[in-house]
């Protein structure tokens, strides 16, 4: 007889009311995207100051697909299985989150920490590039630790309001690190956190990420595992890892065609997402800014600060078109669910002739998406063209282009997982193909970026238990690995095409932000070669197209693979 999985104590979540509740299980999400803004926005333009050239920073960022590949099935197998007296998933969170904090502190003083143990300039330059390098790396890969713990079947983490409100928290994340990376921290701060906006940035991201975790942590009560059923005792990270790559061969029809849309459609996000921000710092200083970067006393702080403020409309946008979209656009299911199955809500006696009028003209959501793409292709388009931060349509729009993108961005962040639910439900619910999204993992995720599985168990006492287990929770698990790999997979394909476009277009060193210049001072003369040096490659590059606004256009180019695949899929039914 199969040796069932034992428990002690139960599962609870602090608080008095259910949003109290449900605030407290999520909080942790708003130091993790807090932390993910700030590394978003400041990383590339960092990297390009230490004197990395672009194409190698672009290798950099292939950290972030290669840690959520490798790390996410590891440490959820690990804490499946951890009978630790803290909890499952206390300790990696909280572990992951004082690794991160650590490195994130490294990573603002590396030049300090370098000169530390190394005088010689060319030599502490390039240890300096190193370590801030590796501080990446550990970041992206311990923070896949920092996952919420486990839930009380009260809170499944597939629930609409779990998922509405793990938004929520990630907009919050994201508008607060976009925020302050707009603001002059020292003219708040003064010295103490840092003598630089960088400095300042990556000691609040390790503070917030750290009090983050530290309040779900001690809000949420798990459950210990005293003993691991028989089935978990056999599986392990890379057998869960071959089965996704079977399984992938052997997809379903829909399914297949929901992770080629997805694969095409990131292909054209990942160099929106890595080095937009960067962009608008550079079409800053090369089109609108009236001091030079020679002359510039921080032009990392500069650049940055530029590319926050477009990213703080962006994260408004994007969350107001989450909260909207579900309600002006068709939800998949009630083009499936037969009229006995279909439910409508009722609006309020005086809103109900205009929630009708509007009903008949909801587009339906994979037409949506279908748009989407083709509004993310047609701006990205154009991004070659860019001469000002804000200008007329079509010829100069840098600022003014990102409300057409948050659009898209929202639908990117919704409508794969939301079809992806529906067809798991109807392969392991044959009898009631389709639920609504409300009932089902189609909600919005909580992490747009990478998608973040959530290992559960059940407890065996029931017989009934395995059935569920094996014909919903792992198939789900299965069919959602797979999805995250074909989120995973394009990164890598990104990062190839931009180290390939940087190559050719802007081999050197940042006109922009990499100084060279040595610590300890230069004399007049040098500056004024140096800054003679720096202008004339501006001045050389005037009417050349920027390397990144190159990489933006042929994810215009993905994008529109992306809407052809959507396209395709209406016809798979």
């Amino acid at each position: 007889m199969p040796h069932a999985a034992s428990w002690v104590g139960t599962s609870s979540i602090k608080g008095s009311t259910e949003s109290i509740r449900m605030a407290l299980l999520t909080f942790s999400l708003v130091g993790l995207q807090f932390t993910w803004g700030i590394e978003m926005t400041y990383g590339t333009p960092y990297l390009l100051q230490l004197g990395l050239t672009k194409s190698r920073t672009s290798l950099v960022w292939i950290a972030g697909p290669l840690s959520g590949l490798i790390m996410q099935p590891v440490v959820g197998v690990l804490a499946d299985r951890s009978r630790s007296k803290w909890g499952r998933r206390r300790p990696f969170m909280i572990g992951g989150a004082l690794i991160v904090g650590f490195c994130l502190v490294v990573l603002g003083w590396t030049a300090e920490i370098v000169g530390c143990f190394v005088t010689e300039p060319k030599r502490k330059r390039s240890c300096t590039i190193v370590l801030a390098v590796l501080s990446i790396y550990a970041v992206d890969f311990a923070i896949n630790a920092v996952v919420m713990p486990e839930l009380d079947s009260r809170y499944p983490p597939d629930s609409k309001a779990t998922a509405w409100l793990s938004l929520g928290m990630t907009a919050v994340g994201h508008l607060l690190a976009y925020g302050a990376g707009t603001i002059d921290l020292l003219k708040i701060f003064g010295t103490s956190l840092g003598d630089s906006q960088f400095k300042q940035l990556t000691s609040i991201a390790a503070m917030a990420l750290i009090f983050a975790v530290c309040v779900t942590s001690y809000a949420v009560e798990e459950r210990i595992l005293i003993s691991s059923k028989d089935a978990d005792v056999k599986t392990g990270a890379f057998k869960m890892i071959s089965k996704i790559l079977r399984t992938t061969t052997h997809l379903p029809d829909r399914i297949q065609a929901i992770c080629w849309v997805q694969f095409w459609a990131w292909i054209g996000w990942f160099p929106f997402l890595f080095y937009s921000s960067t962009w608008v710092g550079e079409t800053y200083f090369r089109y609108s800014a009236a001091t030079l970067p020679s002359k510039s006393s921080d032009t990392l702080s500069d650049v940055g600060r530029i590319g926050s403020l477009s990213l703080v409309v962006f994260s408004i946008i994007t969350f107001i078109g989450s909260v909207l979209f579900p309600w002006i656009v068709q939800s998949p299911e009630r083009e499936k669910q037969s009229s006995a199955r279909s439910f409508t809500p009722r609006p309020p006696p005086g809103l109900a002739p205009l929630a009708t009028a509007i009903d008949k003209y909801k587009p339906d959501l994979l037409t949506a998406w279908m748009f989407s793409h083709l509004i993310f292709a047609a701006a990205m388009s154009l991004t070659p063209f860019v001469r000002s931060l804000v200008s007329s349509f079509p010829n100069q729009y840098a600022l003014s282009s990102r409300p057409n993108i948050q659009r898209p961005w929202t639908l990117a962040c919704w409508a794969p997982f939301a079809f992806m639910g529906i067809e798991i439900n109807r392969l392991t619910s044959p009898s009631h193909p389709y639920r609504p999204l409300s009932e089902d993992i189609s909600s919005p995720v909580t992490s747009p970026t990478f998608l973040r599985l959530h290992h559960r168990d059940f407890d065996r006492n029931d017989p009934d238990d395995s059935i569920t287990d094996s014909s919903t929770g792992e198939t789900a698990g299965t069919y959602l690995g797979i999805l995250n790999l074909f989120t995973t997979l394009p990164q890598f394909v990104g990062t190839f095409i931009s180290m390939a476009v940087f190559s050719i277009l802007e081999p050197g060193k940042s006109e922009f932000l990499h100084k060279d210049i040595e610590e300890g001072g230069i004399d007049g003369e040098a500056a004024a070669v140096a800054a003679a040096e720096r202008l004339a490659k501006v001045a050389g590059r005037e009417g050349k197209p920027n390397a990144i606004a190159v990489c933006l256009f042929i994810g215009s180019l993905s994008a529109l693979g992306a809407a052809y695949a959507t396209r395709r899929m209406k016809m798979k039914r």
